[in-house]
C-alpha cells in the first residue's frame, strides 16, 4: 500500500482526496495499519480503538465526496479522541480503572459531534493521565505513551497518547484537553503544535471535568494551519488568523519566574527565537512580573484543580472505587477534601487579581512569548520509580503553562529546536479573546522557524 498519510498537513491531504490520488479508505487503513503495529511492538497511544466503525465512515465519506458532499477539509481523514470525552456507545473511562464498568455515554461529546459533522473519522480513544491529572502522562493502569524520538523519555500529558497518535501518523489530529498544560506540554515534548483556546470558545460539554474553571478544549497537530482548521471546526469560529508582520511587533518577555531554572537546551532554543525575532524586526520587551511568584502560595493546598476535581471525585474516592485509583492521582484530588467554601472563593478572588495585573504588565505589546516547559522531556524510569521526582518534575513541568489557564488566556506551542535535537516548545501566549492575535502571531513565527 502507497503511504499517503505521512506526516503531510491536513490541506495537503484534502487535496489530495480532492484531486482522487488517495481516498478516506486508504487514509484511514494506514492509519489503522500502524495502530496495529504501535501496539504490537509494545506502544500503548491508544486505550480503545473501533476500526470497523471507522473504516465504515470512511467508505460514507468517500461516497459522499463523489456525490459533492464534503463539508470541511477534515473530511474523510482520521482523527483521535482523548479518553475522557464521550463517544456514543462507549464508556468514557479517562484513563482510569474507576469507571471501567460505567454505562456506555448516549451521545457524543460536543466536540466529538462537531468533528464528526466536519466529517472526521473517528479512530479511537487515546492514553492519558488518569483524569487528566498530570502533565507527565504516567499511567500505571494503560501503560505510559513514549515519546515518539526518544524512547526512554516521557511523551507529556495528561493528552500523552493524542501527541503520540499525531507524532506517529496514527491520526492527523489529536483532541484533548487542557487544564494545566495537557495539550502544551505533551506538544512541546513531542514536536507537536499544541492550542489552548480562550476556555470559553470551545464547549467541554461531554468531557470529563478535571476543573471546569480551567479546563480548555483543544487539538494536538502538526502544524498552525492545521491548528486553525481544528479550532474553526470544535469553536465553530472563523477567526482572522492572516499571518502577523514581524517587523515592528512587540513582543513582551517575562524576565522571572518563567524563565527560571531552564533546561540549558530550552534556554538555548528560547534565545535563538529572541535573536530571529529581533533580527526580524520585531522589538522586546523585558518585563518584571514578580505577582508570578505568588501561584506556587496561592495554590499550596492543591488550587482550583483540587478544590473543583474534589466535588467530582468523592464520591468514587469514598467509596471502594478509591482502591482503584493512581495513587498520585488519588493524592493530589484529596487535597481538596480540606478546602473551604471561604478557601475556593479565596483562589477566585487571587485570579481575579492575577487576571487584572496580567493586563497591565503586557500593556499595549502584540504578544507574550515563553518557553512551554521549562525542561526538555524528562526520562520515564526515574519519574515511574521516585515519588519525590515524579512530582517536583511534574511541578515544574506545568509551571509555565499552568499560567495562562490561571489568567484564562490563550497560547499556542510551536516547535523551536533544531533538527534532531530533544523537542522544545515556544508558547505563544494571549489575553482570554485574543485567539485570533495568538493565531496569527504562531503563523509567522513558525515560517520564521522554519526558514533557519
Amino acid at each position: 500500500m502507497t503511504d499517503s498519510l505521512g506526516t503531510q498537513s491536513i490541506g495537503s491531504l484534502a487535496n489530495d482526496l480532492a484531486n482522487g490520488r488517495t481516498s478516506s479508505v486508504q487514509l484511514v487503513s494506514e492509519a489503522l495499519a500502524r495502530i496495529e503495529r504501535h501496539g504490537q511492538h509494545g506502544g500503548c497511544a491508544y486505550v480503545s480503538v473501533d476500526g470497523d466503525a471507522a473504516m465504515l465512515a470512511a467508505r460514507t465519506s468517500d461516497r459522499d465526496r463523489a456525490a459533492g458532499r464534503v463539508p470541511s477539509p477534515l473530511a474523510g481523514l482520521p482523527v483521535s479522541i482523548k479518553d475522557l470525552f464521550d463517544v456514543s456507545g462507549q464508556v468514557t473511562a479517562a484513563g482510569s480503572l474507576v469507571l471501567a464498568n460505567a454505562p456506555p455515554a448516549r451521545q457524543d461529546a460536543l466536540a466529538v459531534a462537531r468533528l464528526r459533522a466536519a466529517g472526521a473519522v473517528v479512530l479511537g480513544r487515546t492514553n492519558m493521565s488518569e483524569f487528566a491529572f498530570s502533565g507527565l502522562g504516567l499511567n500505571p493502569h494503560f501503560g505510559t505513551p513514549v515519546n515518539p524520538s526518544a524512547s526512554d523519555r516521557i511523551a507529556g500529558g495528561s493528552s500523552s497518547g493524542a501527541a503520540v497518535s499525531v507524532a506517529l501518523d496514527m491520526a492527523v489530529a489529536g483532541l484533548g484537553t487542557d487544564t494545566g498544560g495537557s495539550l502544551r506540554i505533551p506538544a512541546a515534548f513531542c514536536a507537536l503544535v499544541g492550542f489552548k483556546p480562550s476556555a470559553s470558545r470551545v464547549s467541554a460539554t461531554g468531557a470529563l471535568p478535571l476543573a471546569r474553571s480551567l479546563d480548555s478544549v483543544g487539538a494536538i497537530t502538526h502544524n498552525v494551519a492545521d491548528s486553525i482548521l481544528l479550532d474553526q471546526v470544535l469553536s465553530g469560529q472563523l477567526l482572522d488568523t492572516q499571518p502577523a508582520t514581524l517587523k515592528g511587533m512587540r513582543v513582551a518577555v517575562t524576565r522571572d519566574f518563567v524563565l527560571d531554572n531552564l533546561d540549558s537546551k530550552v534556554g538555548a532554543a528560547f534565545e535563538r527565537v529572541l535573536k530571529l525575532l529581533t533580527d526580524a524586526g520585531a522589538s522586546i520587551r523585558w518585563f518584571d512580573f514578580p505577582e508570578l511568584h505568588e501561584l506556587p502560595f496561592i495554590n499550596v493546598s492543591g488550587g482550583l484543580t483540587a478544590a473543583e476535581s474534589w466535588r467530582v471525585h468523592q464520591q468514587w474516592l469514598l467509596s471502594e472505587l478509591g482502591t482503584l485509583y493512581d495513587p498520585r492521582v488519588a493524592k493530589r484530588i484529596r487535597r481538596g477534601a480540606s478546602l473551604s467554601a471561604s478557601d475556593y472563593l479565596e483562589l477566585l478572588a487571587h485570579r481575579q487579581h492575577l487576571k487584572a495585573v496580567t493586563k497591565s504588565r503586557l500593556g499595549d505589546t502584540d504578544l507574550w512569548l515563553m518557553p512551554t516547559v521549562a525542561c526538555v522531556a524528562p526520562q520515564l524510569k526515574a519519574l515511574e520509580q521516585d515519588d519525590e521526582l515524579f512530582f517536583d518534575t511534574n511541578a515544574l513541568v506545568l509551571r509555565n503553562t499552568s499560567v495562562i489557564n490561571f489568567i484564562d488566556g490563550c497560547a499556542i506551542s510551536v516547535p523551536c529546536h533544531h533538527s534532531g535535537a530533544l523537542a522544545v516548545g515556544l508558547s505563544i501566549c494571549g489575553l482570554n479573546g485574543q485567539d485570533a492575535k495568538v493565531f496569527q502571531a504562531a503563523r509567522s513565527i513558525e515560517t520564521l522557524l522554519s526558514d533557519q
